[in-house]
C-alpha cells in the first residue's frame, strides 16, 4: 500500500546526492505517459469523473493535474525498482538517473531498470533514454 505522505523528493536534495556520487558515466530514463500507465480501480473511477457537454466521463487511468498523481506515480515506480533490487539510482517522479564507473556498467544497469519498469506496466520513451555519457542533464541540471 502506498502512503500519500511519502512525498516526491526535493530536487535540490537530489542534486546534492547526485553530486556526491562522483561517478564517471551516467544514463537517464524517462517513462512515457507514466500517469496514464497506472490504472484506477473500478470503484475509484466515479471519484475522477468529469462532465463535458452534459455527459459524465470517468478517468480509467491516473489523471494528470490531480495533486496526488506525482506522489502515487513516484511511489509505484520506486516500489517496482526496489522489488527488482535495482537500488543504485535516483528518481524524480518518472525520471531516473543511473551512474557507474564504465559505460558498459551503466548500459547494463539501464537495460535492467528498463526491463523492470516494462514488466511493471510502464512504457519507456526510447528517445528520452540519454547516455551512456560522462556528462548528462537530469531535471534540467548538468
Amino acid at each position: 500500500m502506498l502512503l500519500l505522505s511519502a512525498a516526491v523528493p526535493d530536487m535540490l536534495e537530489l542534486q546534492y546526492e547526485l553530486e556526491s556520487k562522483a561517478a564517471k558515466w551516467y544514463v537517464t530514463i524517462d517513462t512515457a505517459n507514466a500517469f496514464f500507465s497506472i490504472p484506477l480501480a473500478a470503484e475509484c473511477r466515479p471519484q475522477f469523473a468529469f462532465t463535458w457537454r452534459g455527459v459524465q466521463y470517468p478517468w480509467n487511468r491516473l489523471p494528470q493535474g490531480w495533486k496526488h498523481s506525482p506522489t502515487i506515480c513516484h511511489g509505484l515506480i520506486q516500489a517496482a525498482l526496489e522489488q527488482g533490487e535495482a537500488l543504485e539510482h535516483l528518481q524524480y517522479i518518472d525520471g531516473i538517473i543511473i551512474w557507474g564507473n564504465t559505460a558498459e556498467e551503466v548500459f547494463e544497469k539501464e537495460k535492467n531498470r528498463s526491463q523492470i519498469l516494462l514488466k511493471a506496466g510502464f512504457a519507456i520513451k526510447q528517445s528520452q533514454v540519454k547516455g551512456s555519457a560522462q556528462e548528462i542533464q537530469f531535471l534540467g541540471i548538468k
